[in-house]
């Protein structure tokens, strides 16, 4: 029969999931506090028009 908790690895898996995505949010947060980066990012986007 099912047990009513989930087993340690799925815990374990989706513990890791939200850690992997708070960090990719944190470094995303820092490139957009960065102005050179912004710039680059504007001219880049500014070249394919």
């Amino acid at each position: 029969m099912h047990s009513p908790t989930p087993r340690l690895p799925s815990r374990l898996a989706r513990l890791l999931g939200w850690v992997a995505a708070l960090l990719i949010l944190l470094a995303v947060f820092a490139m957009y506090t960065a102005p050179g980066f912004m710039v680059m990012l504007a001219d880049q986007l500014w070249a394919c028009f």
